[in-house]
Formats: structure tokens, C-alpha cells, sequence
């Protein structure tokens, strides 16, 4: 019963680790890789107008509300002097800009950066409004009809409708009734708007959209028109110019409906203008930012939460678990023999700093000088406390000694001495005399070089850099491995080293 109870503890405990980290990374987005890095656009949006002398201003800019496909990992403002607000009306965003007084030339900036996300949907749209049919005066309205007559006859739906139309609109340019359509029309924009109106004489929910669209390092963009119909269900966008169904996959959707970009009050000849760039950046700071916009409050317990400084102190300090089952599978499935328990994973931390083959040489150096002054002592029959303090205090002096030898040869490495635990050293010291003394040198050597052999691991295992980033960012993994701990705590049988030492009896034949 003890062995089932230690079983589904350690089932809950994986069950639960492998959970979190789960949603971390697919719902969240943290990357299980150090190396991961998402591609981030930075989109600056300059407004420069003329302010009228001593009148007041306002700036009113339509900017992105919850792009679909991507994560807005940051957002900014920049305009000195003058108040800023921003206002949601469910379907667009803008920005305001206000000041008492201002003359001459303005310019304003809104900068935003954005991250791939194609799981990252926008926020809900309203349903649309009751179409209201546009009032087209003679004879463009009868060449609407007619237009329109013609593509109900080679449509079946709201989307082939509006596909046959673009097509119908494009194809036949020496039309008259086409002709008719394209006058007055001076830009992009008015050609989007009047399919917008021709669809509405049709009863089919239609509205402008104002894309930009994504390519590094453009200076002076501007906005792309499309249209988005309603087929009852959901809004599909078109491309007012070829009728090709759907968004390119680096548009941003902009601006939404017959909102004006730039409303501009107290100044003249307003403009906008946009400049792209393209960068990478950290997986897990554009994961932040996801669940932040998600609402889960699992990131405000991370480790990201915390001051750099303390940061820095876990990324070591979770990596002590790893060390330790690496001690546990050594001791208790291989059977390495080692001084104390912890001993080696301490002075592994020490190698992360010391590197290893230095950290092995100091190692050796300081507990080779420290067993020959041990055995010194044990003439002088001293009690077991004076000993061990004079050891540890001959271990300090030593320790200064190499420091300062090192020094003077030029070894800036053996300067990173101060860094070993000097209690460990000295109790490593102590406990290898009694060792030497009680089952010989033989002995001794071998649980010195088995404590160097599980220190040495523990250093590559502990200074991974993969396995540094998956307990910093998923410390819920320790759970697994204490659950591994707990099911090794209840392995009984042969160690690795005892079937080889036994081997000659484990393969012999029966009756050989």
C-alpha cells in the first residue's frame, strides 16, 4: 500500500507539472526553447499639421483595436505638451491629442509594436446596421440596377455576389454602365467606398476597412482601402480591386467603417504617414504581454515578476534540484559512493563560476594541502569540535594562500578559489581522513573521485543553458522531478556498480 501510495503521489505531482507547462506553451505562448525569438513590427504612425496661431487643438487618430493575428507587445505615445485620452467606440480605437495653445508646425507620433500571433483573435465585432440602400442620382442609379440584375443572375450568396461583382466592375472597362460608376472616382479610398454603396442597393451589409500593410523598412506608407460584407453569419473582407476573398497575411487592420483617420481641429493641412521596421525579440516577453491582454493571472506569479536582481539569484537556485536528483540516481540506481549528500552539488555550483577544469584542480589542491595537515592533527588528539574548527579555519588560510600564489604567477583563475563552500571543504576533509583511517586509502580515493565525478555532471547538468531556461520559465517541472525523486527513494533493488561486481555470479551457469 506504501509503494501505490507513493505512486499516485508522484502521478498527481507529474500530472500537475506537465499541466501547467502545457498551458504555458500553448495557450500562453512560452517558449520551450532558449533560442526562441518571434518577429516583431514596429509601426510609427507621424502626424504633422499646421496649427492655427493661439487657437485651440485637437488631434483625433484612428489606431489599431486588438489586431486579429497579432499581440501588441507595446504601445506609445509621444507629443510634448499636449494632453492625451483614449476612447473605445467597440469598433474602432482613436487617440486624442489636445492643447490650449499652439502655433506653427506640429508633428505627433503613435508607435506600436506588434507580434505574430495567428491563435490571437480581435475583439468581437457589432452586427451590422440595417442597410440602408445609397441614394445614386440618374443615370448612375439605372447602371447600378442593371450591374447589379446581371451579377444576381451569376451569384448564388452574399460572398459569390460580391466576387462577381468586383469581377463584373474590372472586367468590362468599355462599358457604359461601368463607366459611369468610375466617375468622380480620385482615389482608392472613393472606389472602396462606392462598391460599399453599391452593395448596400443590393441588401448586403457592407463597410469600409483601412489596412496597412507590413514590409520592413518603409518610411512613408499609407492605408490600403478594403471591404468586408456581411453573409449573415460573420464579416468576410474583400479586395476592392481584384475581389480576391481574405486579408494578405501581413495586413493590419487599421480602421474599420466611414471613420475619419485624422479629425483635426485648430490646425490645417493635416497629414499621416507611416514608418515600418522589423525586428526579433524574446518569445517570452511577447508571451508576457499575451497573457496580460488574456487576463491570466498565472504570469503575475512568475519569476518575470520579480527585480532582475532576484532573477538572477533563481536561475542558480533552481537549478539545485536538478543537481540533487542527479546525486539520487547516481547514489541510488548506478551506486557511485560520494562524501555526503550534498557536498557535490555544492561544490558544482562552485565549478559554475571556477569553470570545471580549473574548479577540479583548485578542488584536488585544497583537499590534498588540507588531508596532510589533517593527518597532522590527529597526533595532537584533539576533541571533535577543536578539530573540525581548526580545520576550517586552516581551509580559509589555505584558501587565501592559493588565492594570493595565484595572484603573483599571473592565474587570475585561482583567484575564483574564494568561491568553494569552505565549510564543505572542510567537512569533505574530515570526513576523507576518517575514511583513510577506518577502510583505507583504497577507499578513500574512490569516494573522493566518485564526489568529483557526480560534482563534474552536476556542473554540465546545472550550467546547460536549455535546461536553465526551461525551471526559470517552467518551475513547475520541478514537481516531475520530485516525483522521480520519490519514486527512486523507493527503488530497492541492484545498483549498477553491484551487478558488475557481481557478475561473475549473476552469468555464471548453474552447475559450472
Amino acid at each position: 500500500m506504501r509503494n501505490l501510495h507513493v505512486k499516485l503521489l508522484a502521478l498527481v505531482l507529474v500530472l500537475v507539472g506537465a499541466g501547467l507547462c502545457y498551458y504555458k506553451v500553448t495557450r500562453l505562448g512560452l517558449p520551450l526553447f532558449p533560442t526562441q525569438h518571434a518577429e516583431v513590427w514596429t509601426v510609427e504612425a507621424r502626424v504633422e499639421f499646421k496649427a492655427r496661431h493661439d487657437t485651440p487643438v485637437k488631434v483625433r487618430l484612428g489606431i489599431p483595436r486588438a489586431p486579429d493575428g497579432y499581440t501588441v507587445v507595446h504601445e506609445s505615445f509621444v507629443a510634448s505638451n499636449y494632453g492625451l485620452t483614449t476612447e473605445d467606440d467597440g469598433l474602432n480605437r482613436f487617440a486624442q491629442w489636445a492643447v490650449r495653445k499652439m502655433r506653427g508646425w506640429q508633428v505627433l507620433y503613435y508607435r506600436i509594436q506588434l507580434a505574430r500571433d495567428p491563435a490571437h483573435e480581435s475583439l468581437p465585432a457589432p452586427p451590422p446596421p440595417v442597410t440602408e440602400s445609397a441614394d445614386f442620382p440618374e443615370p448612375i442609379h439605372s447602371a447600378v440596377r442593371a450591374i447589379l440584375a446581371e451579377v444576381q443572375r451569376k451569384s448564388a450568396d452574399a460572398t459569390t455576389f460580391a466576387k462577381q461583382l468586383v469581377t463584373r466592375l474590372h472586367v468590362s472597362s468599355q462599358d457604359s454602365n461601368v463607366m459611369l460608376l468610375h466617375q468622380d472616382i480620385q482615389s482608392d479610398e472613393d472606389w472602396a467606398r462606392r462598391l460599399v454603396d453599391v452593395l448596400a442597393v443590393a441588401q448586403i451589409p457592407a463597410r469600409l476597412m483601412r489596412v496597412l500593410l507590413l514590409k520592413d523598412g518603409v518610411s512613408h506608407g499609407s492605408l490600403i482601402p478594403w471591404i468586408e460584407i456581411h453573409d449573415g453569419q460573420t464579416w468576410l473582407p474583400f479586395d476592392p480591386e481584384t475581389g480576391d476573398q481574405g486579408l494578405p497575411e501581413t495586413a493590419v487592420v487599421w480602421l474599420m467603417g466611414d471613420a475619419e483617420l485624422l479629425d483635426l481641429q485648430g490646425g490645417k493641412h493635416g497629414k499621416v504617414e507611416y514608418s515600418i521596421s522589423q525586428q526579433t525579440q524574446e518569445m517570452t516577453l511577447v508571451a508576457e504581454e499575451r497573457a496580460r491582454q488574456m487576463g491570466s493571472r498565472l504570469m503575475e506569479f512568475s519569476l518575470f515578476s520579480l527585480p532582475v536582481q532576484t532573477q538572477n539569484v533563481y536561475r542558480v537556485l533552481l537549478l539545485v534540484p536538478i543537481g540533487a536528483l542527479l546525486i539520487v540516481i547516481l547514489r541510488n540506481i548506478v551506486g557511485v559512493q560520494t562524501f555526503g549528500t550534498f557536498m557535490p552539488i555544492l561544490i558544482a555550483l562552485a565549478f559554475r563560476e571556477t569553470e570545471l577544469l580549473w574548479g577540479l584542480i583548485l578542488f584536488t589542491t585544497l583537499i590534498a594541502l588540507g588531508l596532510v595537515i589533517r593527518f597532522y592533527l590527529e597526533y595532537l588528539k584533539l576533541l571533535l569540535v577543536p578539530r573540525l574548527a581548526a580545520v576550517l579555519i586552516i581551509v580559509v588560510m589555505l584558501m587565501l594562500a592559493v588565492g594570493l600564489v595565484s595572484h603573483k604567477l599571473g592565474i587570475d583563475r585561482g583567484l575564483s578559489v574564494a568561491l568553494f563552500p569552505m565549510v564543505i571543504l572542510a567537512m569533505t576533509i574530515e570526513r576523507m581522513s576518517l575514511v583513510w583511517e577506518e577502510l583505507g586509502p583504497a577507499a578513500a580515493f574512490r569516494q573522493g573521485f566518485g564526489s568529483l565525478s557526480v560534482a563534474a555532471l552536476g556542473y554540465l547538468s546545472m550550467s546547460s543553458v536549455y535546461l536553465g531556461h526551461l525551471v526559470f520559465v517552467f518551475p513547475e517541472l520541478l514537481l516531475i522531478v520530485l516525483a522521480a525523486t520519490l519514486l527512486i527513494g523507493r527503488y530497492t533493488g541492484y545498483r549498477l556498480l553491484e551487478l558488475w561486481r557481481f557478475r561473475a555470479v549473476l552469468f555464471s551457469r548453474p552447475g559450472a
